[in-house]
């Protein structure tokens, strides 16, 4: 029996049309509306596509956006006293630096400079501090992984009390991941790239999320047959029947998983729709945050 698709499209829909409504609600009530601010260094054409998606999600949904584009060769100090400008804005509830930046600006310290209230993308020291101990509640978490929560929240999928398997230990992706699946109750696995017997770890999962970044590298007859697969991955593959040339994948073999799994995620179309979805989802509640209503 194939598995049921987790459509993120459809969910990120869902949520976008929720968060136009609060919006909606917060102009009537406050006179205002969230405010997101993206800066973009350099010319890379990937962040470029990504901070363009970005503010076109914040247009459709009625978040203030405020774009900065700065050169490659942008000093430190320069992106440092940006990034405190943004923070001392009363219209900026959002701030998003958008990575990865030259190799000449110290990532931690730009990141670190944001502030607190305003890092929508959870990437600040104290809200990931937060995130990797018991009872505490950072005041965003980082996107992509609280997308891949709320797609099995939204399709019913139990997490507390089963066994999660996370695939990657990125700071972005599968560190959060794992984290969030703790503070849910999870008996929680990560794997890495010196993990031995993976196939067998991996086969003990009711859930799986998978962030390692190689393409198809799981396959069918590593999965527990129901089990829940969210798949990060986005590997670009030849393919000259595309007109591009190549067609994007998971990490998963999704045609042989689809038969294995109960549940799973397509790549494109699961979750990457849901990581804009929850940038929009934390800019908005640090607008009723800031409006006193957090």
């Amino acid at each position: 029996m194939s598995a049921t698709i987790i459509d993120g499209k459809e969910i990120a829909s869902t949520i976008h049309s929720e968060i136009k409504a609060e919006v909606e609600q917060m102009q009537q009530k406050y006179g205002r509306v969230p405010g997101l601010a993206t800066v973009l260094v350099g010319e890379r054409p990937d962040s470029a596509t990504y901070v363009r998606m970005k503010k076109k999600a914040c247009a459709e949904v009625g978040i203030q956006s405020f774009g900065v584009d700065l050169p490659e060769d942008v000093s430190q100090d320069e992106l440092k006293k940006l990034v405190e400008e943004l923070n001392a804005d009363p219209n900026v509830h959002g701030i998003l630096v958008q990575l990865p930046l030259p190799g000449h600006i110290d990532e931690e310290e730009i990141l670190g400079t944001i502030s607190l209230e305003k890092d929508v993308d959870g990437f600040h020291p104290l809200n990931i501090g937060r995130l990797s101990m018991k009872r505490r509640d950072p005041l965003f978490v980082p996107c992509t992984p609280r997308g891949c929560i709320e797609l099995l929240d939204r399709m019913n999928i139990p997490i507390e009390g089963k066994r999660a398997v996370v695939l990657g230990r990125s700071n972005i992706v599968g560190l959060p991941a794992a984290m969030l699946l703790l503070h849910r109750n999870a008996t929680l696995t990560v794997c890495h790239s010196r993990t031995k017997d993976l196939p067998a770890v991996v086969r003990e999962a009711d859930i799986l999320i998978a962030a390692v970044g190689r393409a198809e590298m799981v396959r069918g007859d590593w999965l527990k047959p129901g089990v829940a697969v969210i798949d990060v991955g986005t590997n670009a593959v030849d393919d000259p029947t595309k007109k591009k040339g190549y067609r994007l994948v998971g990490d998963v073999n999704f045609e042989e998983a689809k038969e294995v799994a109960g549940f799973i995620t397509p790549v494109p179309g699961g979750v990457g729709p849901m990581t804009i979805a929850m940038l929009l989802r934390n800019t908005t509640d640090s607008g009723w945050r800031e409006m006193g209503e957090g």
